[in-house]
Order: C-alpha cells, then structure tokens, then sequence
C-alpha cells in the first residue's frame, strides 16, 4: 500500500467524525474577531496528539499547528479560515445555526472540518512524511483587514516553501475542482463618503445646498473611474452599496452617507481608482458648495497564484481525476476577494476551488446568501485533494 492508500484509507475512517465536526461548528457560529470559542474547540482538538501548538497568533484568535517528521524536506502551510458572517439562517438544516444573526454562509466550517481531519491524519503518519507541515487555522478571513495580515506580520510563516489553501463554492458541480494560475481573486478596497451641505424647505432649494442633488451626480460620475480613468485591459469595479439619506417629502436633506467598494485584479489598479475617486470628491465640493469626508480603506490584495505550484498542483490531482472527483478543470478569475492572497505575497503556493453544488438542486444558493448551503462530500475531496499535493511536494 502507498503512503497516498494509507492516507486516503485514514481519512475515509474519519469521515462520519468530519461531519460531525462541520455540523457543530455550522450550528456555533462566530464573528470575525470574536471566534473565542470556536479557537478553543480547533485548540481541544490537537491536545494529546504529538504536535506543535501555538495560540493567539497574530494577536487574534488563529491556531497554527506544527506537524514535524523529522526528516528533511520542505516546510508546507496549508491554511482554513474558521469565521462566520452576520447572516440570519433560512435553512431547514437539523443543525442550523443557535445563534441567531449569525451563520456559516461561506462554508468555513466546512473548511475547518476538513483540514482538522486532514491534519490528523497526517499526525497519525508523519514518522513517513518529510518536512514540516504547518496548519494555519485563520481567524476573520471575513471583515478586513482580516487575519491573514496579522498572521503573515508575526513572522511564524517566514520560514514555509510553500503554502497551499480551498474555498468551497455551491455553484461549481460536486466533483470539480477548479484551478487558476497567476491573477485569481480581485483586490479589494472599500470607502465611506459623508457628503455634508445644508438642508432647508423643499420649496426653497436656493436657500439649501442640496446634498441628495449632489450625491446623485456623483453615484453617476463615479463610473467613469471605470471607463475614462483604468486601462480597458484591466478589470476594475465600483460600486456604491448604501445611499442613506433618511428623510420625508417636503425637506431638502443636508446629509448623505455613501458605502462602497472598488475591486480590481492588477496591483496598479489600486492607486489609480483610489486617485480618482478622490478627484471626484474634490470636484463635487467645488460644484455644489458642499464639503466631503472621504474614508479609503485599501483591504485584500490581488490573489495572485503562482505559476509553478499551480502548475504542480494541476499535475499532481490530474493523476487522481476520476476516481474521488470527476475533473480538474480551468477555473475562470473572479471578482470576490480573499485575503488568502496576503500569504501568497510572501510565499509561493495556489489557492483552488472545489465544487460544493448540493445534490438535486439546479440553481444552488451562492455563499454568503441566508439559504447557503454544501454538498458535504466535497469535504473529502477537499481532504484527499490536499494531502495529495502535500505528499506530491513535500520533499
């Protein structure tokens, strides 16, 4: 029997236990930043087993795992994010979540599940393995500036080769996995806009500077940070979430709140809407009198994968295709952004996809939607998938 049949062996005997594992995480949800609880769980996990633990990491609530061999080889990090979204639950499930305004609606329990049974397996084998595997059990991958950025910024990763990480997503078929090389997941910014003039009677405009009025014109202009202001070459977004301006019909507001965000797939494009919008701000003060508090977060970085360990990767599972899972396909590059992408700043790796779509339902629910919901089984080809390319780079 390979060392591969042995591993694979090991995570079918754990199966029913990583499901278990997904459901109560599933039913025990927690905030970004908040995961006080769920730490103490992936922590209990790992107590008695031969390994080393570190807590607290990044100042947050993240749990890395050492699985030393002793043998010389590479030091590979393989990394799941464990936090919730403020989601109110819509589904039927017999485990939905207790708490109520918050759920598992971007299948990170399912991630942590996985990896936990994919680590201890890996323990259970790892007098035959090289190197060092480093588990990175990530805190609020959800709300920037995400935990990524703390964890890489305490130099516990420093020494990896390579790092390697799965987001499960419903809308690509059970049975796929999908991988990208270089440009994958958008960068991402986000903005508050506070466009403050003076209020008045709906019947006397002139005595007023019109917030709404100057709000509106700049919701419109702002498309043109896309179309005259970036290379039509370069995929770039802006878009305003929130336009609060809360009033009634014969008052003119002094007022208006603008939420937004800016997404782009090349590093330059960063600076360049970021400028520009910030352009705008200044001109809408000049034309309608108005003052305006521009508040510009730069959050997630590019997700860029590189070429030579997603070429591998790619090698590596095409072996296995059809025999856990049906295909290694192309993947296509996506707007969404993931702060997986801080790590691959530092260190080369990929971050791939494996379809998640539940069983007899055509037009599944995309994550972060209250009716979010997994294909269970793709929790194990998530396992099996990972510990192949450990066992296929690791040396």
């Amino acid at each position: 029997m390979t060392l591969k049949d042995t591993l694979f062996k090991k995570l079918d005997e754990k199966q029913e236990r990583m499901i278990e594992i997904r459901r109560y995480l599933h039913a025990h949800p927690e905030l970004s930043f908040e995961e006080h609880e769920t730490a103490a769980f992936i922590e209990n996990f790992y107590k008695g087993k031969d390994v080393t633990v570190h807590t607290n990491v990044g100042g947050g609530t993240a749990v890395v795992v050492d699985i030393e061999s002793g043998n010389p080889g590479k030091n590979i990090g393989l990394r799941a994010d464990f936090d919730a979204l403020p989601v109110h639950e819509e589904t039927n499930l017999a485990y939905k979540s207790t708490r109520d305004g918050l759920m598992h609606a971007c299948g990170h329990d399912a991630h942590t599940a996985y990896l936990l049974t994919l680590a201890d397996a890996l323990i259970e084998l790892k007098d035959e393995l090289s190197g060092t595997i480093r588990i990175i059990h990530q805190h609020a991958e959800e709300k920037p500036p995400g935990g990524a950025r703390d964890i890489v910024a305490s130099g516990i990763l420093d020494n990896l080769d390579e790092i390697y990480g799965i987001h499960v997503f419903p809308f690509v078929d059970q049975g796929k996995i999908e991988i990208h090389e270089e440009e994958t997941y958008a960068g991402s910014s986000t903005f508050d806009i506070v466009i403050q003039g003076k209020g008045g009677h709906a019947a006397m405009p002139q005595n007023t500077k019109d917030a709404i009025v100057a709000a509106s014109y700049f919701v419109t202009q702002l498309q043109t940070v896309v179309s005259r202001c970036t290379d039509p070459k370069n995929s770039v977004v802006v878009t305003i979430g929130a336009f609060e301006a809360p009033g009634t019909h014969n008052v003119i507001q002094g007022k208006v709140v603008l939420k937004g965000t800016t997404r782009y797939l090349d590093e330059p494009s960063k600076d360049i809407a970021y400028a520009a919008i910030k352009s705008q701000v200044e001109g809408l003060e000049k034309a309608f009198g108005v003052t305006v508090d521009l508040d510009y977060h730069f959050n997630y970085p590019v997700l860029y994968n590189h070429v030579e360990q997603t070429r591998a990767v790619r090698d590596i599972l095409k072996q296995s295709e059809g025999s856990y899972f049906d295909e290694v396909v192309e993947g296509d590059t996506l707007s969404g952004s993931e702060d997986f992408a801080y790590y691959l700043k530092q260190t080369p790796g990929t971050f791939y996809i494996v379809g998640a779509k539940p069983e007899g339902i055509a037009d599944p629910y995309p994550n972060h939607h209250p009716k979010f919901e997994i294909n269970e089984e793709s929790m194990m080809i998530c396992a099996k998938s990972l510990g192949e390319v450990v066992l296929g780079r690791m040396e």
